[in-house]
């Protein structure tokens, strides 16, 4: 059951990035362009996430995990951050 969650997790993820950036090329609003990259890193954060606990168990990926998740997150920050100018 938990497979199905962390997939789903990802699938979820991979939506939000697709639906984000086309609302991006529809209007240029910039916020939807760093908002669409966020969700591509926590794309990569719940793949990793996947393939951590379900794909190879016996490897622990939870600092690449982590660094995504954290990458992700900066370039949300950093997108806020400018469009606020």
């Amino acid at each position: 059951m938990a497979e199905f969650v962390y997939a789903l997790c990802a699938i979820t993820s991979l939506v939000c990035t697709v639906l984000l950036v086309n609302g991006y090329r529809r209007t240029r609003a910039g916020l939807l362009f760093w908002s669409g990259l966020c969700f591509a890193g926590l794309v990569v954060n719940n793949v990793l996430l996947f393939v951590d606990l379900v794909l190879v168990p016996g490897m622990n990926l939870g600092l690449l995990r982590s660094g995504a998740a954290l990458a992700a997150m900066m370039v949300l920050l950093y997108g806020l951050v400018r469009e606020s100018r």
